[in-house]
């Protein structure tokens, strides 16, 4: 296991390593873990590492004990007049350009406005009981416009989604359990620790089917219902044809644990 600061700006971003997952802690508690643009681009430089090192399967991005996120840092923005949006993930370095590789959220406390778009980029979401999620954007005379009108009606039934962003009104864990949108609800401060478990599980996968099955889910929500077999061919094929893939046959045939190669 490693754990370090990422970047140029100790401890706002931690970044550990352990068996395949990596944790990404953002670690400003005095500003309820607000993201400034030096967050967003150690953000952005940390999950270019997870998707281009082989050996990192899964990652969990998580908060204080407190506070996930507040989403941008409106006194930083007040003070340089930069927004958190980095050109290759867009905003906090993550919203426009979520990892090829699954990440989990990790939430604990309020995960409102842009805090909850971030978890909204993440392919799963724990949360401690406590946990609200919400965008109060119009209450404020704005839009959520880092992910949260694009994704959440894809991941809550469309009424729903909408009464979320035109009322403001943040809901509970428990409740954002019940539409699907929070995997597990589990107590308060056990969050980070159900996400890792979540993430060994999956690290333990082929890899190359796993990032396959993400992209396939993905990207196939803007194809057509009559192209849509043939252009997952295009990402599941070369899957079928790797070594991994004989690898599990042979796993399943001698009844052993397969040892992926990612290739």
């Amino acid at each position: 296991m490693t754990e370090r600061p990422a970047g140029d700006a100790p401890g706002t971003l931690l970044v550990e390593h352990t068996d395949g997952v990596v944790v990404l802690t953002l670690n400003r508690p005095h500003r309820r873990n607000a993201i400034d643009r030096d967050t967003a681009e150690l953000i952005c430089a940390a999950l270019d590492e997870f998707d281009e090192k082989d050996e990192l399967r899964v990652a969990v991005l998580t908060g204080s004990p407190q506070s996930f996120s507040a989403g941008m840092d409106l006194k930083a923005f007040a003070e340089t007049g930069q927004r958190p949006v980095v050109d290759r993930r867009g905003g906090f370095g993550i919203v426009a350009g979520p990892p090829r590789k699954p990440i989990i959220a990790a939430v604990e406390g309020p995960a409102l406005g842009g805090g909850f778009e971030i978890a909204l980029a993440c392919d799963l979401i724990v949360a401690g009981e406590g946990a609200t999620f919400g965008l109060p954007e119009v209450t404020r005379g704005l839009v959520a416009s880092g992910g949260g009108v694009l994704r959440l009606p894809r991941r809550i039934p469309r009424n729903l989604a909408t009464e979320m962003v035109l009322t403001g009104r943040p809901l509970s864990a428990a409740r954002c359990a019940g539409l699907g949108l929070v995997n597990q609800v589990v107590p308060d401060g056990g969050a980070l620790a159900a996400a890792r478990a979540l993430a060994t599980e999956i690290a333990q996968n082929a890899p190359l089917a796993v990032q396959a099955s993400k992209a396939v889910m993905a990207e196939s929500v803007h194809w057509l219902g009559s192209e849509q077999f043939e252009r997952q061919e295009e990402l599941i094929g070369p899957v079928r044809r790797s070594e991994d893939a004989k690898e599990g046959a042979r796993a399943f045939t001698e009844r052993r644990a397969p040892r992926w190669r990612g290739c």
